[in-house]
C-alpha cells in the first residue's frame, strides 16, 4: 500500500549546516583543577585575581561568628575570532550571591544598564551634528563602586592564603 500526502505537502528535507572550519580543539575547562594545569588559563586567572587585588576589592580578615560567608566560583570563557581561532582566554571570579538573604546580608541591588533607545538617540544627535564617536571598555567596571554593606566571601579556589 502506498500513501500520498494531501495537496502534495511533504515534510521538508533536513539540511545540515556544514562549516569549513573544524571543531575547536581548545575547550573551556569545567573546573578549577583543569584550568590550573594549563598555563594559558592559569595566566588568565592570575590577571583576574591581580585586577581584583589592584582594585582593593577585598581585605583578608578572619570571619566573625554567625556571619554568612558567600562562596565563589571561577567561570572560564574562550573569546574567538570570526574564523574560530582563539582570541583570548577569559577567567572571571563570581560570588555566589544566591546564598545571601535580602534584608540580612543586603538591602538593595542596582545594576546600571543603558536603554537601547538612549543609545539610538545619542547616535542620532552625533550624526546630525557631525560628531565623531569613540568606543571604550572599562575593565572590571562592576568593581568601581564601594559597597555599603560588609560582605564576607571565601577565598578564591587556587588563590587561598594559608594564614586566613
Amino acid at each position: 500500500m502506498q500513501t500520498r500526502a494531501k495537496n502534495n505537502i511533504f515534510k521538508p528535507k533536513k539540511m545540515y549546516q556544514v562549516s569549513k572550519h573544524p571543531l575547536p580543539t581548545t575547550l573551556e575547562p569545567s573546573c578549577v583543577s583543569q584550568a590550573m594545569k594549563d598555563p594559558l588559563w592559569r595566566a588568565s586567572m592570575n590577571a583576574e585575581f591581580n585586577a581584583l587585588v589592584n582594585n582593593h576589592t577585598w581585605d583578608l580578615v578572619p570571619a566573625p561568628p554567625n556571619v554568612n560567608i558567600v562562596g565563589n566560583k571561577w567561570l572560564f570563557r574562550i573569546k574567538r575570532h570570526p574564523d574560530s581561532s582563539v582570541a583570548s582566554y577569559k577567567s572571571r571570579l563570581v560570588a555566589k550571591g544566591f546564598t545571601q538573604t535580602h534584608g540580612l546580608d543586603y538591602h538593595e541591588t542596582f545594576s546600571p544598564v543603558i536603554k537601547p533607545q538612549t543609545v539610538r538617540i545619542i547616535l542620532t544627535i552625533a550624526l546630525a551634528h557631525g560628531w565623531s564617536l569613540h568606543q571604550m571598555d572599562v575593565n572590571n567596571a562592576f568593581l568601581q563602586r564601594e559597597l555599603t554593606e560588609e560582605v564576607y566571601m571565601r577565598q578564591p579556589p587556587g588563590f587561598v592564603h594559608r594564614d586566613h
